[in-house]
């Protein structure tokens, strides 16, 4: 996970696990098995943990590989 902050003018595009396998990116087991991992640029939210992924910096990280 990257801590950096946001400093544009823009908000990142947060997206659920099941918003991004949507897209096609990635399946939904796999984006579960990085977060568990720690390999995702996200944050979890609230009691039910819901893991929030900020969308172009998983695609920018993608695309580094």
């Amino acid at each position: 996970m990257s801590n950096e902050v946001n400093t544009g003018a823009t908000p990142p595009r947060m997206m659920t696990i099941r918003q991004i396998a949507a897209t096609g990116l990635l399946p939904e087991h796999a984006l579960r098995l990085m977060a568990k991992a720690g390999q995702l640029p996200c944050i979890v939210v609230g009691e039910t943990k819901k893991i929030l992924i900020n969308y172009d910096r998983l695609v920018e990280q993608l695309q580094q590989l």
